[in-house]
């Protein structure tokens, strides 16, 4: 039998209804907003399966509003998400979709526009925890549990060793680190979660290699 905490039993502290479709939606929206650098102009959320036919009634709208503005699943302001957003001069649009199926009951594609533009896939596990499945077009997989550093890079030998060289230069402890290709191209995300917070600047050594096109630090 699998271990389940408490914490996975009563949920986290949270505006809304509901662990999955408004603690979820906003903890997905919060790390997509870490991987976007501001100003965010404009917004669209394109909602799947439970998420789709439920979304303005849980609040599934108000909490990726939020997240995507920076506010955490307990942030008073998520009631005010609409509100506040306009007057930040946010665009932003629901999209609900039920005819794709083959996805998670509870996801979410979140297309952010600045200069450039960025879109996200997450689904909502459960208990405000949620899976971060998609950048861009690419399958990847992680929660934002832990310290996250995400690198974009051409798929060419010696990018990873360079990458792991600067976090072992800065003492960073490495808990996970995956590799994600896109399946038509030579674009990958080389994704590192580390039990302790990266150093601050460590971005800058991170980009000093020509293969090394971004990179987005989340922190829990």
């Amino acid at each position: 039998m699998s271990f389940i905490s408490v914490f996975d039993v009563l949920g986290p502290n949270m505006i809304g209804p509901s662990s999955s479709h408004t603690a979820g939606a906003a903890v997905i929206a919060y790390l997509a907003h870490k991987m976007i650098a501001p100003p965010l102009k404009k917004v669209d959320f394109t909602l799947y399966g439970s998420f789709a036919k439920t979304y303005h009634g849980h609040g599934t709208d108000r909490a990726l509003l939020g997240g995507i503005m920076g506010f955490s699943t307990d942030d008073t302001r998520i009631r005010n998400s609409f509100s506040i957003a306009t007057e930040r001069g946010l665009s932003y649009s629901f999209t609900p979709c039920e005819t794709e199926t083959d996805v998670h009951p509870n996801t979410v594609d979140i297309r952010m526009e600045n200069d450039a533009g960025q879109v996200i896939r997450g689904e909502s596990l459960g208990g405000g925890k949620c899976r971060i499945a998609r950048i861009n077009g690419v399958e990847v997989d992680f929660t934002g549990e832990y310290s996250t550093v995400i690198v974009v890079q051409q798929d060419k030998p010696g990018v990873v060793a360079h990458i792991t060289k600067v976090l072992s230069d800065k003492g960073v402890n490495i808990a996970f680190m995956r590799l994600f290709r896109e399946s038509k191209g030579n674009t990958a995300y080389t994704i590192v979660e580390s039990d302790g917070h990266f150093p601050e600047g460590i971005e800058k050594p991170l980009k000093n290699n020509p293969n090394v096109h971004d990179v987005m630090i989340i922190e829990p």
